[in-house]
């Protein structure tokens, strides 16, 4: 009776162990589905090497990849001048940034371009020169 006792015993630990190393797998896999890509309207810079995406209320630094080098291209034919920022819509993951060299909190990575304006965005400030009259 007690081999019984201690076999039903040892086979319920057995199986109630199986049961939650399966649960964690699924709760795993689901976590790995569910991260949301999202798009992002702002304006795109890329001058002398660095990469910005810059919105209303968030400014990002643009992480190197495939996608981000094919935005700046089409951002080169848009733009008049090295300065110039573009208007683009593109989706995108937000991270902290582990790279050393760059000075950005949180870099994007550009997963789609959605849209790229067909003009510059306009300058907040205008700089004007003008003739000194001496």
């Amino acid at each position: 009776m007690k081999k019984i006792v201690l076999l039903s015993m040892l086979l319920a630990v057995v199986l109630s162990c199986k049961n939650s190393e399966e649960k964690n797998h699924e709760v795993e896999e689901t976590a790995a589905e569910n991260v949301e890509v999202k798009a992002y309207k702002g304006d795109y810079i890329d001058s002398n090497g660095a990469l910005v995406l810059m919105g209303t209320n968030f400014i990002y630094g643009v992480k190197r990849n495939e996608m981000s080098e094919k935005l700046s291209q089409q951002v080169a034919n848009v733009k008049k001048n090295d300065f110039d920022m573009v208007g683009v819509v593109v989706r995108g993951n937000i991270s902290k940034n582990t790279d050393t060299d760059s000075e950005w909190e949180e870099v994007i990575t550009i997963t789609e371009i959605m849209r790229v304006s067909d003009k510059p965005s306009e300058a907040d400030i205008k700089f004007e020169e003008s003739a000194k009259n001496n």
